[in-house]
């Protein structure tokens, strides 16, 4: 029988409630217990997949296809696990089975209630995480902040837990911030009280609470905390910022978390073992040279929106012992020639994206990429965007192009799959999830990955147009990656060209701080080997 460790948060919104749980279930996997994570979030969208970047940041995907929040993703890295579907509920996905189940007439004619059918509803989507992974503990993420009023059903939910599963099953932590007032150079510690007293108000006492700070939090204000929110002084543990996400498990753990947790719930009370991830933090802290890495994409404004991707990039730089220094280009602002915001850069990437705003800006940004001879990286969208830049320089012509920017273009070297055309609903149309990938022997995507056949999440609708693709190929392109019929081309890459691959897939998604991504290290090993500015040969871009 699974044990569930409850976080909530508290005061504000991104107080780190996602760093937290992937940093709780590390400390705990390291003592050999199982884990699994779940998050649940109150908005009413079914799933983030059709939300802005600019309102939810990036979506993540499970190996299983499915859209989720961007905390999987920190569950995923950290821990070491693969989640599914079932890791992310939604509102919308709560209230669309109740109502569904009575359309039906399950429930013979009842009243349909918040309590007890919606509570009941997310209390079985909660248990079916721990049916599916068989884990001894299972860590479930409330998003939101407590107070918020379409939070309130799962609050609800999970405090019946405790009466369902048994006091001994079942722990509340509570993620709150501290915030500092600069006049009297003080951590204030009444919204936290306050965040708590609303959390008892419905019912759940927390019995640790995580206290995020940007400051060093004091014994006195600990005691204080301890004393007004009537939790145990032990469980009162700092959480102040630190240079790393990847430190978070070791305050916690130095803080005495673990320890606390495994004793009230009963667990296994094994040592934990973080030596290994101790010395990955101490090497991620230490000072290295930089490599210089251009990112170039049109949501920079909001970093969140590339969160995978910055993170692949810094593990597979601290494989080779180097940091990556990222300059966030925004693509609608690089101009004809680019040198200025692109000359100094040692690698160019381009992520994923939507829509026709920007694209110029990238395709400018990948002819730099192909004629300055950088090693450039296109991940789903970037690889389009290098299909049509290459394509425009082998057919003589702006006009080739996607059919998502422009439907009538004569050269749509990317299009929609058939099965694609006239669809209509946006959400969950997409192709998505693991697909494998055949890769061609002797080219630098399979030199790279050191395989034969690969397995890679996918989230997009358009593909390489295969009555372009032998002229294409025939110019230079290299199909180097292929679906299992061959018919898609899942990787392609540049013939003369030193390091000038696009993929259709995300690979930033499997990419892990001890197991950095093969396409993510052969990409900045390249870099490493780029001239900087002052030693680059200055050659003017084609008009």
């Amino acid at each position: 029988m699974s044990k569930y460790v409850f976080i909530t948060g508290g005061v504000v919104s991104s107080v780190g409630k996602g760093i937290s749980v992937a940093s709780i279930g590390t400390i705990l996997k390291a003592r050999g217990i199982s884990v699994s994570v779940q998050k649940l979030d109150p908005y009413l969208n079914v799933d983030p997949g059709t939300m802005s970047p600019y309102q939810h940041g990036e979506v993540f995907v499970t190996q299983d296809g499915a859209e989720t929040d961007l905390d999987l993703g920190h569950y995923e890295r950290f821990i070491g696990i693969e989640l599914t579907q079932a890791s992310n509920v939604t509102s919308g996905q709560v209230y669309s089975s109740v109502v569904a189940q009575e359309r039906r007439g399950d429930f013979l004619g009842g009243t349909i209630q918040v309590v007890p059918h919606v509570t009941n509803e997310i209390k079985s989507r909660i248990r079916k995480v721990a049916e599916i992974s068989q884990a001894e503990v299972v860590i479930v993420e409330v998003g939101g902040t407590v107070g918020d009023i379409e939070g309130q059903p799962f609050l609800e939910a999970i405090r019946q837990m405790r009466k369902d599963e048994g006091k001994d099953n079942v722990l509340y932590i509570h993620v709150t911030f501290l915030p500092h007032i600069a006049a009297t150079d003080e951590l204030k510690t009444k919204p936290t009280q306050h965040s708590v007293n609303e959390l008892r108000r419905i019912g759940i006492q927390p019995d640790a609470i995580l206290c995020r700070s940007d400051k060093e939090i004091s014994e006195a204000t600990k005691d204080k905390i301890s004393l007004f929110c009537d939790v145990d002084r032990e469980a009162v543990i700092a959480l102040v910022t630190s240079d790393t996400i990847y430190e978070v498990p070791l305050l916690l753990e130095d803080a005495g978390l673990g320890e606390f947790i495994v004793g009230r719930l009963g667990a296994t009370d094994g040592k934990a073992n973080l030596d290994e991830w101790r010395d990955m933090v101490a090497r991620l802290k230490a000072p290295k040279e930089p490599v210089i890495i251009g990112l170039v994409g049109k949501y920079v404004e909001l970093r969140d929106a590339y969160y995978s991707v910055r993170e692949a990039l810094c593990h597979a730089a601290l494989a080779h012992n180097r940091e990556a220094k990222i300059e966030w280009l925004d693509s609608e602002q690089l101009d004809g020639r680019a040198d200025d915001k692109l000359g100094h850069v040692q690698g160019i990437i381009v992520p994923g994206g939507f829509g026709y705003r920007g694209i110029e800006g990238m395709i400018r940004a990948t002819r730099f990429a192909r004629e300055r001879k950088v090693p450039y990286f296109g991940l789903c969208l970037g690889m389009q965007t290098m299909v049509i830049e290459f394509g425009r320089h082998v057919f003589g012509t702006d006009q080739v192009n996607s059919t998502e920017f422009d439907a009538s273009t004569a050269y749509p070297v990317i299009d929609l799959l058939p099965e694609q055309r006239g669809v209509e609903q946006k959400g969950e149309t997409m192709r998505l999830g693991t697909f494998p990938c055949h890769l061609v022997q002797g080219t630098l995507a399979a030199r790279t990955y050191g395989a034969e056949v690969i397995h890679e999440r996918h989230r997009h609708r358009y593909e390489l147009n295969d009555h372009f693709r032998q002229p294409l190929e025939e110019a230079g392109l290299v199909s180097s990656g292929l679906s299992a019929d061959e018919k898609l081309v899942e990787i392609a890459e540049l013939r003369d060209h030193p390091w000038m691959l696009g993929c259709q897939f995300h690979p930033e998604f499997k990419s892990r701080p001890d197991r950095p991504h093969p396409l993510f290290l052969g990409f900045v090993e390249a870099a490493m080997e780029t001239l900087t500015e002052g030693a680059q040969t200055s050659l003017p871009l084609n008009p």
